[in-house]
């Protein structure tokens, strides 16, 4: 069973949120094709980034844990990854749309903005030799100055509690990948590349992968259902 654990955490990623996606109240699974483009799209970006910096040797994927098929230099599951996760994400974004109609977050969600790009501009410029955590935190601040300078977005007070929220799967699901509660890390990586800085076994980057994943995934999504609506008047 152990050449399945990054597989079966795929499907429990993505079991309860598929589920639910019937649900009458919030009723996902008719916002799909908005949610597929932009997994489809940002997934062909985090795709190439992560077939290069594993033929780079800045993480790898230890076969333990691994069916073994692989796609491009990268297993299935990694693959997945990249649809289960921004998946359950962006359905989390959804149900709180749906239960907090207040976007509690408005208020300080630019602040929060320019604070984010400013420190990971900083960071990422004074980390540049380590590539995980340079090209991480300057691809995230750079496409967060895009959204707020350019796109002008009025989701991001509600972007940042779908994401505060997720943070309690991604510390489990990153927790296990990375070797939190198994007797060896899933995905490995290069230390010598990043900062060392763990949450339990999390690499803090994995922290503004996922920040820079899940906005790219919302953007994308909200430009689709603002298009979409347009067209029904």
């Amino acid at each position: 069973m152990e050449k399945y654990y990054y597989l079966l955490i795929n499907i429990f990623t993505l079991s309860f949120p598929l589920l639910r996606s019937f649900e009458p109240r919030i009723h996902f699974f008719s916002r799909w094709k908005g949610i597929f483009l932009g997994i489809g799209i940002t997934g062909a970006v985090f795709i190439i980034w992560d077939v290069t910096f594993t033929s780079m040797g800045i993480w790898g994927f230890n076969p333990r844990y691994i069916s073994g098929i692989n796609i491009i230099n990268l297993p299935l599951e990694e693959w997945l990854f990249f649809i289960t996760v921004p998946y359950a994400c962006l359905f989390i974004y959804e149900a709180l749309n749906y239960y907090i109609k207040k976007d509690v977050l408005f208020r300080v969600s630019k602040p929060i903005t320019y604070i984010l790009i400013i420190a990971l501009l900083i960071l990422g410029i004074i980390y540049i030799d380590n590539w995980y955590t340079g090209l991480t935190f300057i691809l995230t601040a750079c496409y967060l100055l895009f959204l707020i300078i350019i796109v002008k977005p009025t989701f991001l007070g509600r972007f940042y509690l779908g994401y505060l929220v997720s943070i309690i799967p991604f510390l489990l699901v990153n927790g296990i990948l990375t070797g939190s509660f198994i007797p060896e890390e899933i995905v490995w990586y290069n230390n010598a590349e990043n900062l060392s800085i763990r949450i339990l076994t999390i690499p803090i980057e994995d922290s503004m992968y996922m920040l820079l994943l899940l906005v790219m995934n919302t953007s994308i999504y909200e430009f689709w259902k603002s298009k979409n609506n347009a067209k029904t008047f």
